[in-house]
Protein backbone atom coordinates (compact mmCIF):
# COMPACT_ATOMS: atom_id res chain seq x y z
CA UNK A 1 0.00 0.00 0.00
CA UNK A 2 1.11 3.64 -1.04
CA UNK A 3 2.19 5.28 1.97
CA UNK A 4 0.04 8.80 2.45
CA UNK A 5 2.43 11.61 1.82
CA UNK A 6 2.65 15.43 3.62
CA UNK A 7 4.15 17.89 1.18
CA UNK A 8 5.75 21.25 2.62
CA UNK A 9 5.61 23.06 -0.75
CA UNK A 10 7.51 26.15 -0.29
CA UNK A 11 8.79 29.40 -2.47
CA UNK A 12 12.57 28.58 -1.18
CA UNK A 13 12.51 24.66 -0.53
CA UNK A 14 10.14 21.55 -0.47
CA UNK A 15 9.74 19.13 2.66
CA UNK A 16 8.42 15.66 2.27
CA UNK A 17 7.20 13.70 4.83
CA UNK A 18 6.41 10.26 4.55
CA UNK A 19 3.59 8.48 7.04
CA UNK A 20 5.34 6.33 9.54
CA UNK A 21 9.45 7.73 8.31
CA UNK A 22 9.18 11.52 9.30
CA UNK A 23 10.87 13.66 6.95
CA UNK A 24 12.68 12.25 4.55
CA UNK A 25 13.82 15.06 1.92
CA UNK A 26 14.14 18.84 2.36
CA UNK A 27 15.38 20.36 -1.11
CA UNK A 28 15.85 23.68 -2.44
CA UNK A 29 12.32 24.59 -4.74
CA UNK A 30 14.69 24.94 -8.41
CA UNK A 31 14.21 22.99 -11.12
CA UNK A 32 16.88 22.99 -13.86
CA UNK A 33 15.93 22.53 -17.49
CA UNK A 34 17.56 22.66 -20.95
CA UNK A 35 16.04 25.41 -22.99
CA UNK A 36 16.39 23.83 -26.36
CA UNK A 37 14.63 20.92 -26.03
CA UNK A 38 12.63 21.04 -22.87
CA UNK A 39 14.05 18.38 -20.96
CA UNK A 40 14.14 18.37 -17.22
CA UNK A 41 17.86 18.21 -16.04
CA UNK A 42 18.28 18.45 -12.30
CA UNK A 43 15.87 19.63 -9.58
CA UNK A 44 16.42 20.44 -6.13
CA UNK A 45 19.70 20.99 -4.26
CA UNK A 46 21.51 19.98 -7.59
CA UNK A 47 19.15 22.69 -9.57
CA UNK A 48 20.19 25.09 -6.96
CA UNK A 49 24.39 25.20 -7.54
CA UNK A 50 23.55 26.23 -11.01
CA UNK A 51 21.65 29.10 -10.38
CA UNK A 52 23.45 32.26 -11.56
CA UNK A 53 25.46 30.18 -13.19
CA UNK A 54 24.25 28.43 -16.10
CA UNK A 55 25.86 28.40 -19.67
CA UNK A 56 22.76 29.92 -22.69
CA UNK A 57 20.90 26.76 -22.97
CA UNK A 58 20.35 25.59 -19.56
CA UNK A 59 18.16 27.61 -16.98
CA UNK A 60 17.79 27.54 -13.42
CA UNK A 61 14.02 28.84 -12.28
CA UNK A 62 12.14 28.55 -9.07
CA UNK A 63 8.78 27.91 -10.02
CA UNK A 64 7.03 28.89 -7.05
CA UNK A 65 6.74 32.54 -6.50
CA UNK A 66 5.60 34.10 -3.38
CA UNK A 67 4.42 31.25 -1.90
CA UNK A 68 2.15 30.31 -5.19
CA UNK A 69 2.49 28.73 -8.45
CA UNK A 70 4.38 31.12 -11.01
CA UNK A 71 5.33 28.20 -13.25
CA UNK A 72 2.39 25.59 -13.32
CA UNK A 73 4.03 23.09 -15.70
CA UNK A 74 7.57 23.09 -13.91
CA UNK A 75 5.90 22.35 -10.05
CA UNK A 76 3.86 19.43 -10.99
CA UNK A 77 7.24 18.07 -13.01
CA UNK A 78 9.49 19.14 -9.40
CA UNK A 79 6.43 17.56 -7.51
CA UNK A 80 6.52 14.25 -9.58
CA UNK A 81 10.37 14.19 -9.13
CA UNK A 82 9.71 14.61 -5.65
CA UNK A 83 7.37 12.26 -4.92
CA UNK A 84 8.79 9.24 -6.94
CA UNK A 85 12.11 10.15 -4.87
CA UNK A 86 10.09 9.25 -1.42
CA UNK A 87 7.14 7.02 -2.97
CA UNK A 88 9.32 5.14 -5.60
CA UNK A 89 7.52 3.14 -7.72
CA UNK A 90 4.33 1.89 -6.67
CA UNK A 91 1.18 0.23 -8.38
CA UNK A 92 -0.86 2.46 -5.56
CA UNK A 93 -0.56 6.29 -6.06
CA UNK A 94 -0.21 7.91 -1.99
CA UNK A 95 -2.70 10.36 -1.01
CA UNK A 96 -1.06 13.66 -0.37
CA UNK A 97 -1.73 16.60 1.64
CA UNK A 98 0.03 19.55 0.49
CA UNK A 99 0.47 23.35 2.27
CA UNK A 100 -0.73 26.50 1.01
CA UNK A 101 -0.72 30.04 2.32
CA UNK A 102 -3.90 31.11 4.00
CA UNK A 103 -4.01 33.99 1.72
CA UNK A 104 -4.32 31.32 -1.26
CA UNK A 105 -7.07 32.14 -4.17
CA UNK A 106 -9.38 29.42 -5.54
CA UNK A 107 -7.39 29.44 -8.81
CA UNK A 108 -4.08 29.33 -7.43
CA UNK A 109 -5.53 26.50 -4.79
CA UNK A 110 -6.91 24.34 -7.69
CA UNK A 111 -3.42 24.86 -9.42
CA UNK A 112 -1.85 22.99 -6.48
CA UNK A 113 -4.89 20.34 -6.20
CA UNK A 114 -4.24 19.79 -10.53
CA UNK A 115 -0.09 19.62 -9.59
CA UNK A 116 -0.21 17.13 -7.27
CA UNK A 117 -3.22 15.00 -9.18
CA UNK A 118 -0.97 15.33 -12.41
CA UNK A 119 2.34 14.24 -10.22
CA UNK A 120 1.09 11.12 -9.03
CA UNK A 121 -1.25 11.66 -6.20
CA UNK A 122 -4.31 9.41 -5.72
CA UNK A 123 -5.95 12.69 -3.71
CA UNK A 124 -4.71 15.67 -2.59
CA UNK A 125 -5.81 17.23 0.27
CA UNK A 126 -4.80 21.54 1.50
CA UNK A 127 -3.81 22.67 4.89
CA UNK A 128 -3.44 26.48 5.84
CA UNK A 129 0.38 27.10 6.78
CA UNK A 130 0.16 28.19 10.01
CA UNK A 131 -2.32 25.77 11.14
CA UNK A 132 0.33 23.44 10.13
CA UNK A 133 2.79 25.09 11.97
CA UNK A 134 1.04 25.36 14.93
CA UNK A 135 0.54 21.93 14.89
CA UNK A 136 4.32 21.01 14.45
CA UNK A 137 5.19 23.20 17.00
CA UNK A 138 3.49 21.45 19.51
CA UNK A 139 0.38 23.50 19.85
CA UNK A 140 -3.57 21.24 20.60
CA UNK A 141 -5.28 23.15 18.07
CA UNK A 142 -8.61 21.59 19.22
CA UNK A 143 -8.85 23.50 22.37
CA UNK A 144 -10.68 26.48 22.78
CA UNK A 145 -7.62 28.22 23.28
CA UNK A 146 -6.59 31.14 21.56
CA UNK A 147 -2.45 30.60 20.06
CA UNK A 148 -0.91 33.08 17.81
CA UNK A 149 1.44 31.45 14.91
CA UNK A 150 3.83 34.36 12.86
CA UNK A 151 5.16 31.44 10.03
CA UNK A 152 7.77 33.63 8.38
CA UNK A 153 9.01 31.25 4.90
CA UNK A 154 10.64 32.35 1.70
CA UNK A 155 7.34 33.75 -0.20
CA UNK A 156 5.23 34.75 2.21
CA UNK A 157 4.91 35.72 6.10
CA UNK A 158 1.16 34.02 7.09
CA UNK A 159 -0.19 35.23 10.65
CA UNK A 160 -3.10 33.38 12.54
CA UNK A 161 -4.65 33.12 15.47
CA UNK A 162 -6.30 29.81 15.84
CA UNK A 163 -8.42 28.35 18.48
CA UNK A 164 -11.08 24.86 18.35
CA UNK A 165 -8.68 23.69 15.29
CA UNK A 166 -9.34 26.86 12.65
CA UNK A 167 -8.08 29.77 11.92
CA UNK A 168 -9.76 32.62 13.30
CA UNK A 169 -7.83 35.93 12.12
CA UNK A 170 -5.17 35.40 9.59
CA UNK A 171 -2.99 37.82 7.30
CA UNK A 172 -0.99 36.60 4.46
CA UNK A 173 1.37 38.90 2.81
CA UNK A 174 3.79 38.54 0.47
CA UNK A 175 6.72 39.90 2.36
CA UNK A 176 9.65 36.98 4.07
CA UNK A 177 12.72 35.86 3.20
CA UNK A 178 13.25 36.28 -0.26
CA UNK A 179 12.42 40.34 0.49
CA UNK A 180 14.72 40.16 2.92
CA UNK A 181 17.65 39.24 0.35
CA UNK A 182 16.37 41.57 -2.11
CA UNK A 183 16.43 44.63 0.76
CA UNK A 184 20.19 43.26 1.12
CA UNK A 185 20.90 43.64 -2.83
CA UNK A 186 19.19 47.51 -2.61
CA UNK A 187 21.10 48.23 0.10
CA UNK A 188 24.47 47.23 -1.52
CA UNK A 189 24.06 48.65 -4.53
CA UNK A 190 22.69 51.70 -3.17
CA UNK A 191 24.93 52.66 -0.31
CA UNK A 192 28.31 50.96 -1.17
CA UNK A 193 27.98 51.04 -5.20
CA UNK A 194 28.18 46.86 -5.07
CA UNK A 195 26.35 44.54 -7.28
CA UNK A 196 26.11 41.08 -5.19
CA UNK A 197 23.93 37.99 -6.34
CA UNK A 198 20.63 36.33 -4.46
CA UNK A 199 22.82 33.80 -3.12
CA UNK A 200 25.59 36.06 -0.98
CA UNK A 201 22.42 38.18 0.17
CA UNK A 202 21.30 35.11 1.68
CA UNK A 203 24.56 34.38 3.02
CA UNK A 204 24.69 37.77 4.66
CA UNK A 205 21.15 37.61 6.04
CA UNK A 206 21.88 34.51 7.80
CA UNK A 207 25.42 34.77 9.09
CA UNK A 208 25.31 38.76 10.10
CA UNK A 209 21.33 40.12 9.52
CA UNK A 210 19.64 40.82 12.34
CA UNK A 211 16.41 43.15 13.07
CA UNK A 212 17.14 43.84 16.18
CA UNK A 213 20.30 45.57 17.63
CA UNK A 214 23.09 42.55 18.95
CA UNK A 215 24.99 42.51 22.08
CA UNK A 216 28.22 42.46 19.80
CA UNK A 217 28.21 44.53 16.27
CA UNK A 218 29.74 41.48 13.58
CA UNK A 219 31.33 42.33 10.38
CA UNK A 220 31.73 40.19 7.42
CA UNK A 221 33.64 40.96 4.33
CA UNK A 222 31.30 40.93 1.04
CA UNK A 223 32.90 40.18 -2.41
CA UNK A 224 30.89 41.82 -5.79
CA UNK A 225 31.25 43.83 -8.79
CA UNK A 226 31.83 47.40 -8.30
CA UNK A 227 29.40 49.38 -10.20
CA UNK A 228 31.85 52.67 -10.98
CA UNK A 229 34.87 50.45 -12.39
CA UNK A 230 32.94 47.35 -13.02
CA UNK A 231 35.56 45.27 -11.23
CA UNK A 232 35.74 42.57 -8.46
CA UNK A 233 35.51 44.83 -4.93
CA UNK A 234 35.20 43.95 -1.47
CA UNK A 235 33.64 45.50 1.35
CA UNK A 236 33.11 45.05 4.95
CA UNK A 237 29.68 44.90 6.31
CA UNK A 238 28.02 45.57 9.87
CA UNK A 239 25.05 43.54 11.28
CA UNK A 240 23.66 47.39 12.33
CA UNK A 241 23.67 47.73 8.51
CA UNK A 242 22.19 45.12 8.10
CA UNK A 243 19.24 45.90 10.31
CA UNK A 244 18.85 49.41 7.38
CA UNK A 245 18.50 47.30 5.14
CA UNK A 246 15.76 44.62 6.19
CA UNK A 247 14.13 48.05 7.89
CA UNK A 248 11.22 48.20 5.14
CA UNK A 249 10.26 44.66 5.04
CA UNK A 250 10.44 43.81 8.49
CA UNK A 251 8.25 47.37 9.21
CA UNK A 252 5.82 45.53 7.00
CA UNK A 253 5.18 41.89 8.99
CA UNK A 254 5.33 44.10 12.23
CA UNK A 255 2.11 45.86 10.65
CA UNK A 256 0.34 42.67 9.73
CA UNK A 257 1.16 41.11 13.31
CA UNK A 258 -0.54 44.11 14.18
CA UNK A 259 -3.54 43.84 12.17
CA UNK A 260 -4.29 40.28 13.16
CA UNK A 261 -4.40 41.46 16.97
CA UNK A 262 -6.33 43.94 16.39
CA UNK A 263 -9.12 42.06 14.70
CA UNK A 264 -8.61 39.50 16.82
CA UNK A 265 -11.98 38.81 20.12
CA UNK A 266 -10.56 40.30 23.29
CA UNK A 267 -10.92 36.93 24.90
CA UNK A 268 -8.43 35.11 22.35
CA UNK A 269 -5.79 38.59 22.86
CA UNK A 270 -5.87 37.13 26.70
CA UNK A 271 -5.00 33.81 25.62
CA UNK A 272 -2.27 35.10 23.27
CA UNK A 273 -0.78 37.08 26.15
CA UNK A 274 -0.58 34.12 28.38
CA UNK A 275 0.16 31.78 26.00
CA UNK A 276 2.90 33.97 24.02
CA UNK A 277 3.39 33.93 20.19
CA UNK A 278 5.14 31.33 18.41
CA UNK A 279 7.55 31.97 15.47
CA UNK A 280 8.28 29.33 12.85
CA UNK A 281 9.83 29.32 9.53
CA UNK A 282 13.29 29.85 8.24
CA UNK A 283 12.78 33.85 7.94
CA UNK A 284 11.96 33.94 11.83
CA UNK A 285 15.26 32.73 12.51
CA UNK A 286 16.80 36.15 11.23
CA UNK A 287 18.63 37.66 14.69
CA UNK A 288 16.45 39.16 17.05
CA UNK A 289 13.09 38.75 15.28
CA UNK A 290 11.47 37.01 18.42
CA UNK A 291 12.66 40.17 20.59
CA UNK A 292 11.53 42.51 18.39
CA UNK A 293 8.14 41.09 18.13
CA UNK A 294 8.10 41.34 21.94
CA UNK A 295 9.42 44.57 22.54
CA UNK A 296 6.44 46.18 19.70
CA UNK A 297 3.83 43.68 20.53
CA UNK A 298 4.17 43.40 24.83
CA UNK A 299 3.58 39.70 24.24
CA UNK A 300 5.82 37.30 24.98
CA UNK A 301 7.67 35.83 21.95
CA UNK A 302 9.31 32.64 21.27
CA UNK A 303 11.04 30.43 18.29
CA UNK A 304 9.25 26.97 17.96
CA UNK A 305 12.13 24.38 18.22
CA UNK A 306 13.08 23.28 14.44
CA UNK A 307 11.53 26.16 12.99
CA UNK A 308 11.88 25.61 9.28
CA UNK A 309 10.26 21.84 9.51
CA UNK A 310 7.59 23.12 11.91
CA UNK A 311 4.97 23.13 8.67
CA UNK A 312 6.30 19.75 7.27
CA UNK A 313 5.87 18.00 10.76
CA UNK A 314 2.72 19.60 10.97
CA UNK A 315 1.30 18.56 7.43
CA UNK A 316 2.83 14.85 8.25
CA UNK A 317 0.95 14.88 12.02
CA UNK A 318 -2.33 15.62 9.61
CA UNK A 319 -1.77 12.73 8.38
CA UNK A 320 -3.49 10.90 11.11
CA UNK A 321 -6.46 12.58 10.95
CA UNK A 322 -6.94 12.42 7.21
CA UNK A 323 -9.91 10.03 7.14
CA UNK A 324 -11.75 12.46 8.80
CA UNK A 325 -11.32 15.22 6.03
CA UNK A 326 -13.77 16.16 3.39
CA UNK A 327 -12.42 15.52 -0.28
CA UNK A 328 -9.92 18.47 -1.43
CA UNK A 329 -9.32 20.92 1.37
CA UNK A 330 -8.74 20.99 5.09
CA UNK A 331 -8.70 23.59 7.62
CA UNK A 332 -8.97 26.45 5.21
CA UNK A 333 -11.25 29.20 6.97
CA UNK A 334 -12.34 30.70 3.76
CA UNK A 335 -14.30 27.07 3.33
CA UNK A 336 -15.49 27.18 6.39
CA UNK A 337 -16.97 30.72 5.98
CA UNK A 338 -18.75 29.84 2.64
CA UNK A 339 -20.45 26.89 3.95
Amino acid sequence: MAKDIGIDLGTASVLVFVRGKGIVLNEPSVVALDKNTGKLLKVGEEAQAMLGRTPGNIIAIRPLREGVISDYDMTERMLREFIHKVAGVSVFKPRVIICVPSGITEVEERAVIDAGISAGARKVYLIEEPVAAAIGAGIDIAKPDGHMVVDIGGGTADIAVISLGGVVESASIKIAGDQLNEAVVKYMRRKHNLLVGERTAEEMKKRIGCVFPKDEEEIMDVKGRCLLTGLPKVVAVSSTEMMDAFEEPVERIMEAIHSVLERTPPELVADISTNGIVMTGGGSLVSGFDKLVTARTGIHTMIADEAISCVALGTGMSLETLSNMQEGTMNLSRRKQMS
